[in-house]
């Protein structure tokens, strides 16, 4: 059996999957946040219940909003102030007596999607997540690529190509990012980004569902604004594959469930391509909020090569 934890700063989520990669059972606890110990024990018990309900131990997996594992074995998460600072991947496995394996929420969003029956034939899979901010994670014959720093999938803080002047005028402001840089492309293409653009260009503060509703009603100021945004988030979405060349992309986040930006991106993308690429699949997330426990659970799984 295969454990997935998905911990956030409020619950640890636990999935337990079969070979099959289906879900037999699931359970939450809310997220310690006073003593390293309390954390380590909130896990260790719910292996423990885990192991007893289904009669033996189980392939371990964690997905955490952060740093998994820094040169020093450290693990970095701002709303985990119980674990942050500390050999989280290592402190487990002796306590539990085997492999754990921790990779970020994002990763394990794409790796969950890559392992999903229809699209696991696809060798590299990009996840892109669109919601309060812009990241995601790039899946290589179904393992995750996290990179030298745990940093591969930060695509939002790539700054915005010289398309999006075009798009968007020579006159846009360069927002500053919580990154510390300016231009990045998480304050464009998220949600909050969405909403800017709007007000940026229609002096009106709405948010992104309540743009959506207006481009479903036909309004035309909000379906210049959505046409603008697909644009925009072609330009970018093509540097991305220019290095990548996924197979699939899956878009995840708030976004993503406004499926015109699927069939809009697929029909954009052409333009900011190089002349022989091919667009990729470009698919909705099929899991959604359990992305985090699938793809945690999946960290131990090895696509067989024939």
């Amino acid at each position: 059996m295969y454990y997935g934890f998905d911990i956030g700063g409020s619950k640890i989520a636990l999935g337990v999957y079969d070979d099959a990669r289906r879900l037999q059972w699931q359970t939450r606890v809310a997220t310690p946040h006073d003593r390293y110990e309390n954390f380590l024990d909130a896990i260790s018990a719910l292996v423990a219940e885990a192991d007893r309900r289904f009669g033996g131990a189980g392939y371990v997996g964690v997905g955490i909003p952060g740093i998994p594992e820094t040169d020093d074995g450290l693990l970095y998460a701002a709303n985990l102030p119980a674990a942050s600072g500390r050999a989280v991947r290592r402190d487990l496995s002796a306590r539990l007596g085997r492999d754990v394996r921790i990779d970020n929420d994002a990763n394990c969003f794409a790796l969950s999607e890559a392992w999903d029956d229809e699209f696991s034939a696809y060798p590299v899979v990009m996840g892109l997540i669109l919601g309060t901010g812009v990241g995601g994670g790039v899946v290589v014959d179904g393992k995750p690529v996290t990179g030298r720093s745990f940093i591969t999938g930060e695509f939002g803080h790539i700054r915005l190509p010289v398309d999006a002047l075009a798009i968007l005028g020579r006159d846009i402001p360069l927002i500053r990012c919580g990154c510390g840089q300016h231009g990045c492309i998480e304050n464009y293409l998220s949600g909050r980004g969405f909403a800017w653009l709007w007000h940026h260009f229609y002096h009106e503060s709405l948010d992104a569902p309540q743009i959506i509703m207006r481009w479903q009603q036909g309004d035309t100021q909000a379906q210049a604004h959505v046409e603008r945004y697909t644009d925009l988030l072609a330009a970018c979405v093509a540097s991305l594959l220019t290095v990548l060349d996924p197979h699939l992309v899956v878009l995840g986040g708030g976004l993503s469930g406004f499926s015109y930006l699927t069939t809009a991106l697929s029909a954009k993308l052409p333009a900011y391509l190089l002349p022989v690429a091919k667009v990729p699949r470009i698919e909705q997330a099929r899991h959604g909020d359990a992305g985090g426990m699938r793809g945690a659970a999946f960290l131990h799984l090895t696509r067989s090569r024939s």
